[in-house]
């Protein structure tokens, strides 16, 4: 039994967690479901066919005192012409390029994936796991529980303040101050931030919490019947601080 809490922070009675919450967490699968679901996004990329190969180069055959790489017609290399097509020539094509037909999906039983996301789901009800992945809260029990009609709050503030009276703000303070710029090449397309995950929202039906919670930063809603286990373990690491209204609860323990 845990703890339900109304609209204004309080709690007023108790609800049961499903029996998927008492599931075994398996960390070995759930990071392999996570990282089967970001395979899927995958884009497949490789070089023209006939990169590095678009030129008047041809070998001068034996007997010339050089190696026998084919040469640039007209160029003036020193001691004879510039090298290309070959991969060890300067300027020549690249030995082994990456190759559109690579599979780079991996995929996963389906059997396998259903109890990768029982065991996500059950990591959430862990303080140990939830306080491991850094989450800052205030909650004693855990997952943190509230009424149906948070569904349909669709004030920021109201949200905010709700927050703050379950013990969850500091959390999304913390992925507020985490934010980082990255490093590397990612900063030139378009992921020049790199954004810490806070409060998960799991509702039944989205009546206008989406609405409510998108400008925080790092909450995330999602519905009972869209979770995933990226939702519930970013980064392939399980226990992420997630609140549940009473109607999701109910939906899991029809799902599961």
């Amino acid at each position: 039994m845990v703890a339900v809490y109304s609209l204004d922070g309080k709690t007023k009675k108790e609800a049961k967690l499903p029996p998927v919450f008492r599931e075994d967490v398996r960390p070995d699968l759930i990071k392999r479901a996570v990282i089967s679901s970001q395979s899927a996004r995958y884009q497949p990329y490789g070089p023209d066919w006939y990169a590095g190969k678009r030129t008047s180069a041809f070998s001068w055959g034996p007997g010339r005192g050089v190696s026998r790489v084919p040469r640039v017609k007209g160029s003036r290399y020193p001691r004879g012409g510039a090298g290309a097509i070959v991969p060890q020539a300067v300027k020549g094509r690249r030995a082994h390029p990456p190759k559109v037909e690579k599979v780079i999906r991996k995929k996963m039983n389906r059997k396998e994936r259903l109890k990768a996301l029982r065991s996500a789901i059950a990591a959430t009800a862990s303080a140990e796991m939830v306080k491991a992945r850094g989450h800052r809260t205030g909650l004693k029990e855990f997952p943190a529980v509230v009424e149906e009609d948070f569904e349909a709050v669709k004030s920021t503030r109201e949200v905010r303040e709700l927050f703050m009276k379950m013990g969850l703000w500091e959390d999304v303070e913390r992925a507020k101050d985490g934010r980082t710029i990255r490093a590397g090449r990612g900063k030139m397309r378009g992921r020049r931030y790199k954004n810490r995950r806070s409060v998960l929202v799991v509702v039944a039906e989205d009546r206008g919490i989406g609405a409510g919670a998108r400008n925080l930063p790092g909450v995330d809603v999602v519905t009972a019947d869209g979770l995933s286990c990226e939702d519930l373990a970013p980064g392939t690491h399980p226990g992420r601080l997630a609140l549940y209204t009473t109607s999701a609860l109910k939906r899991l323990e029809e799902r599961f």
